[in-house]
């Protein structure tokens, strides 16, 4: 993770921000080994693709379930972008709610904008990596970065939680 100019970069998947980072979490009885697969099981129960939904719960390896939810039968793009982000911000508010150290890492990124420095990524990541110099200015970003607008929604809404004295929600 880097700090610089406002924001906190982060990419690599031992980094806690990122969705591939391994730490359980329960939902609505599951158990997801990392915010992917939480994210990858609702968009085949979506589409009504189980064979898929199973599969993504058969193994905790984030690249599996990212390459499962690739193969998600009946995938409709539009529906997808409209259901994909309160599933994401419900995923991470899980993770970091169930997780004391995790929730303190978050609350303590204060303000910082927090971005997934990924090139490779254009829907949750900023499109850059974190070494291009680019990156500190927003209006050269190619991506959406919604990990980045989810986590920073997150954080807020915990924040708030933590100074009314409010019990965090259980999903």
């Amino acid at each position: 993770m880097i700090t610089a100019n406002g924001m906190l970069l982060f990419h690599h998947r031992s980094e806690i921000y990122s969705n591939w980072f391994l730490r359980d979490f329960t939902m609505r009885g599951l158990t997801f080994s990392c915010v992917e697969q939480p994210l990858m099981y609702a968009k085949a129960k979506l589409f009504g693709d189980e064979v898929r939904a199973a599969k993504i719960m058969a193994t905790p390896d984030p690249a599996e379930h990212k390459a499962q939810g690739r193969l998600v039968k009946g995938y409709v793009e539009k529906v997808w972008v409209a259901k994909r982000r309160p599933i994401l911000r419900h995923s991470l508010y899980a993770k970091f709610t169930q997780h004391n150290d995790l929730k303190a890492s978050l609350l303590g990124t204060d303000d910082l904008e927090l971005v997934e420095a990924s090139a490779s990524d254009t829907i949750y990541g900023c499109g850059f990596w974190e070494t291009n110099p680019r990156i500190y200015d927003k209006r050269n970003w190619r991506g959406e970065s919604l990990l980045g607008l989810e986590l920073m929604c997150v954080r807020a809404q915990i924040r708030l939680e933590v100074d009314s004295g409010v019990p965090h929600r259980q999903y």
